[in-house]
């Protein structure tokens, strides 16, 4: 049988991925969409996982007629390659980008975008996938970016597309914007300063009184413009005193919030008065830090309802440019956000200015972030060093608390007030989540209403434009009066520039100025976000719709998609926002969402602790189709997490590669001895085994075809490897002596395994395509050159009324093996004949000869009488089965002999001879008894050793000793 390495040189040589493509009629397309990685890394197991997926459902279909073109795509832009080439050129921030200059960093990205590529397309091909890697796209393109401008322009006609300020999460380190699904892939949990500060009052009844805020992002407080008390509560003014205060201390704060206070060890008194937020509304207060004092409208109190009396005081502080919902309080009070904080999260210039006033080293903030990577807490901890010394600080705690991180550095976000440009994906939301519930398919199918639905119930606006580098620009060219250019395409450009466009990246289009009714448009300095671009392959991996506009519009939507459940967030996400708004579709119609694959303690997998098995060894070891099918029958396809075992693996690899090998060995083993044993058709045979495993292995095509045609891959996997189990150790264990013996039978026998040997293969292909192959290849007269250009086979449902064949053998099977237990219970061997078998089941003729022969009895009854069944006896489920275990001489005669017969075929086995090879048997060391009992089996003994002759001899050289129930004897084999 051929090796994968050898299957995959078959496939090579000829062309039979091409050639299932071929086969197919074009009106029989099947559009399948591949995500596309990045090659900045060696491939892992979660990309093993996903491409298993995107090879099961392809061959599948494509054995169900479809053609189905798979073609392999890069993504080449964003943070990734930019970090990179950062750390590669040691450049640590934005400045040092613009110091090189953007055409120098944008070669280098280029350059080492496919680093890895070879490795990709190396271990792509070993797992046995089929796709095109040598016709594929990268988003890097200029065909690929032209598509982009193309969807761009298109959502900016549609008036989809505006410019605008928002509370965002950025980067500092990038110094950008990140999408909201961005974020969500970044959340960590950290311990964070969380801090009470002291506002005094200036006007109003309560003047010249603290009141008492909280905050976990005390790097915000510079930026304070007003604070927040919840309309409908009541607050109170109190006497605090212990803790770290060096004096008692009157502060108001919401009534409900005095107990938290107590909890935190401080002594609160009864509360000297007690009012309603309103005794609190704009009232002034003294800013916590003497920087912006003149602030239009700031530094007021006012009311919101999102002030939470779930934690803090009751009291929240606003910084209008720092979080969505301080923007919106500043924007309906008038307040413009005090933006202390640079896009790389250093303080402005008058904030370090008046912290060297202090002349404080305690209190320096001069080139610290806000929030450092490397110590998130130390600019917190400095703001409130410099507040508990200007008698401004009630408390500090440590707070944990989920805080987010760039995906890609791991710096912690701002949330920043910034501008972007954004899609109006709110203008389209309602049709996305209609299109959603009607035209796509989920597996699991819970994440339609769940984890998708949910993100579509709650989308906003998608920012899409990034202040970076390495990227497709904004296709928009701005006057300096505010007049736009929304540029669509390279002829559009070279019309308005008058020049020949090859490229179309940042450091080639910004130096390109268009010149239109005396004015001077130039292109705004950002690019688009890298989701944008994957959400966009589609249309732009056709170049659509300057190529390929009728192959797109007669394949879109997708039939098939499949990723990580991450992707909700991030690839479904945007595929789905720009096909609701570009085509008012899905861009797919199914999609599979896999699980994670963690290493085998449940932890994320980590090189740096090697605490999993490197893939290529696994393959090496157990090959990848064992990989493959361990995969397809883990967790992980139905959007669980999996704990990598090696020993899954293996397990998979004994009890379906090597147990099919061995399968088909005893297949050929006999099958050269029986004239036209090729199983074209269905084979027709009298024996009801034949009859059950031809009957069986149709139910398993069916079962296998309903699963893989509804997306439910472990469905489709886990019976194959049952099947595989009921075939070797019920049907070839059951039909070995059928094969050994000549005759109409051994030749049903043998077609019937070729038969279900054929249709095995067919039905592994999807998962094990090598193995099939492998099976297939060894199969007489095919009718394709592959197993993977059959057609999936039809096999006619079993009809309802009575037990079925399968059922039927079930029940025979069951009675076996409470037979064997009570045997063990007894402790009678199995090879001991016995005399009789007791249930109550009625069984045919045929299977009481399965029956009789497999529990190794002379008779099977049946009996409904209760004093029929004689002990031991077992009763479970409706079913009685007992034993008579009485040994008279003639039975522990005929279990002698079958002791026999297996110490001379296992002495066959050690010397290495076949079916093909005769010997002759010498025996010594005999008793009258044992001498009595040989000879009354010897016909048996010969035929069941493939014996010429049988001897008794005096033990000489060559003579092997062997013990048969305490009854020692010596065994000599001579091949003829």
């Amino acid at each position: 049988m051929m090796t994968e390495e050898e299957v995959l040189a078959f496939w090579d040589k000829n062309k039979t991925f091409q050639k299932s493509i071929d086969q197919r009629s074009p009106s029989e397309n099947f559009v399948f969409y591949d995500g596309p990685p990045f090659a900045t890394g060696l491939p892992h197991y979660g990309h093993i996982l996903a491409s298993t997926i995107k090879d099961v459902m392809p061959r599948f279909w494509t054995m169900k007629g479809k053609r189905i073109e798979r073609t392999w795509g890069w993504d080449c832009h964003g943070l990734p390659i930019e970090n990179i080439i950062e750390q590669k050129l040691g450049l640590k921030t934005r400045k040092d980008i613009l110091n090189i200059g953007v055409k120098k960093f944008n070669e280098e990205c280029r350059a080492c975008v496919l680093e890895y590529a070879q490795d990709w397309k190396k271990t792509i091909r070993r797992m046995g996938r089929w796709v095109d890697m040598e016709h594929d796209y990268k988003t890097m393109d200029v065909e690929y970016m032209e598509s982009l401008w193309w969807v761009f322009k298109t959502l900016w006609d549609k008036k989809l597309i505006y410019e605008g300020r928002k509370a965002m999460h950025i980067c500092p380190r990038c110094e950008t914007v990140l999408s909201n699904f961005e974020v969500t892939q970044g959340y960590k949990e950290v311990d964070d300063v969380a801090v009470y500060p002291l506002f005094t009052i200036t006007n109003g009844p309560f003047k010249g009184q603290k009141i008492v805020a909280w905050t976990t992002t005390t790097w915000t407080l510079p930026g304070n413009a007003l604070l927040a008390v919840h309309p409908e509560k009541k607050y109170v003014l109190v006497t605090v005193e212990g803790v770290g205060l060096a004096k008692p201390v009157d502060v108001i704060l919401a009534k409900e919030r005095l107990e938290a206070l107590r909890i935190n060890g401080f002594t609160v008194g009864e509360p000297k008065k007690e009012f309603p937020a309103s005794q609190l509304v704009d009232a002034t207060y003294e800013p916590l830090f003497p920087i912006y004092t003149k602030h239009p409208n700031a530094f007021r109190i006012v009311t919101a309802p999102f002030v939470t009396m779930e934690d803090g005081t009751g009291v929240v502080h606003i910084a209008p440019g720092f979080g969505e919902d301080d923007m919106n309080l500043g924007l309906q009070e008038n307040v413009a956000p005090i933006m202390h904080v640079e896009m790389n999260g250093q303080f402005v210039p008058e904030v370090v200015q008046w912290v060297k006033s202090l002349k404080n080293p305690l209190f320096e903030l001069s080139g610290i972030q806000a929030k450092p990577k490397d110590e998130p807490r130390r600019t917190d901890a400095i703001i409130a060093k410099y507040l508990l010394a200007a008698g401004k600080l009630l408390d500090k705690k440590n707070h944990t608390h989920s805080y987010p991180h760039c995906w890609r550095c791991e710096t912690p976000l701002l949330n920043y007030s910034a501008t972007s440009w954004f899609v109006k994906v709110t203008e389209v939301k309602d049709r996305m989540i209609e299109l959603n519930k009607k035209d796509i398919t989920w597996v699991p199918d819970n994440f339609r209403e769940g984890r998708f639905g949910k993100w579509l119930d709650g989308a906003r606006d998608w920012a899409i434009s990034r202040s970076r580098f390495w990227g497709t620009p904004l296709p928009i060219w701005r006057a300096e009066d505010g007049e736009i250019l929304c540029i669509g395409s390279k002829e559009e450009l070279e019309k308005y520039s008058g020049k020949k466009i090859t490229d179309l990246h940042k450091h080639i289009v910004d130096d390109i100025v268009i010149t239109k009714k005396g004015k001077e448009f130039r292109r705004i300095p950002e690019v688009l976000d890298c989701w944008f671009e994957s959400g966009s392959m589609p249309y732009a991996q056709l170049h659509y719709p300057f190529e390929n506009k009728e192959k797109f519009e007669k394949s879109f939507p997708a039939e098939f998609i499949g990723e990580g459940q991450d992707q909700t967030r991030g690839w479904f996400y945007t595929l789905h926002v720009l096909a609701s708004a570009l085509k008012d579709s899905v861009a797919f119609k199914h999609v599979i969402v896999n699980g994670i694959v963690l290493a085998e303690d449940g932890k994320k997998m980590s090189k740096r602790l090697k605490n999993y098995p490197e893939p290529q060894l696994i393959i090496d070891k157990y090959g990848a189709d064992a990989m493959r099918m361990y995969l397809c029958c883990s967790p992980a396809m139905e959007a669980e997490s999996l704990n990598f075992s090696e020993k899954g693996v293996d397990e998979v690899y004994k009890k379906v590669t090597l147990l099919a090998q061995n399968i088909l060995s005893f297949w050929k083993l006999y099958a050269p001895s029986v004239k036209d044993a090729a199983p074209l058709l269905t084979p027709k045979s009298d024996n009801i085994l034949d009859h059950w495993i031809v009957t069986k292995t149709g139910t398993l095509l069916n079962e296998v075809e309903h699963a893989l045609a509804t997306y439910h891959i472990p469905a489709g996997a886990r019976p194959i490897v049952e099947f595989l189990q009921d075939l070797s150790t019920w049907y070839v264990r059951r039909s070995r002596d059928r094969c050994k013996a000549d005759g109409a039978d051994k030749m049903q026998a043998i077609k019937t395994l070729g038969w279900t040997l054929r249709q095995l293969s067919i039905a592994l292909a999807p998962f094990m395509p090598m193995l099939a192959e492998g099976i297939y290849q060894e199969l007489p007269e095919n009718e394709t050159e592959s197993v993977h250009l059959c057609d999936w086979p039809s096999f006619a449902k079993a009809s309802e009324g009575k037990p079925s064949i399968v059922e039927q053998m079930e029940m025979v099977r069951r009675i076996a093996s409470i037979a064997h237990q009570l045997r063990a219970d007894a402790g009678v061997k199995v090879r001991q004949p016995l005399r009789k078998l007791v249930t109550s089941v009625q069984l045919s003729k045929e299977l009481v000869a399965i029956l009789e022969d497999e529990v190794n009895v002379k008779s099977v009854a049946f009996s409904e009488k209760q004093e029929d069944f004689r002990k031991p006896m077992v009763e479970a489920q409706g079913l009685r089965v007992s034993l008579d275990t009485t040994l008279d001489t003639a039975l522990k005669q005929e279990g002698f002999s079958r002791e026999l017969i297996r110490s001379i075929n296992a002495l066959r086995k050690k010397k290495g001879l076949t079916i093909n090879d005769t010997i002759t048997i010498a025996l010594s060391g005999d008793t009258k008894e044992v001498r009595a009992t040989v000879e009354s089996f010897r016909e048996h003994i010969l035929r069941s050793t493939i014996a010429q002759s049988l001897e008794w001899a005096s033990a000489q050289n060559g003579f092997e000793p062997i013990s048969i129930d305490g009854t020692k004897l010596s065994i000599r084999i001579t091949k003829v």
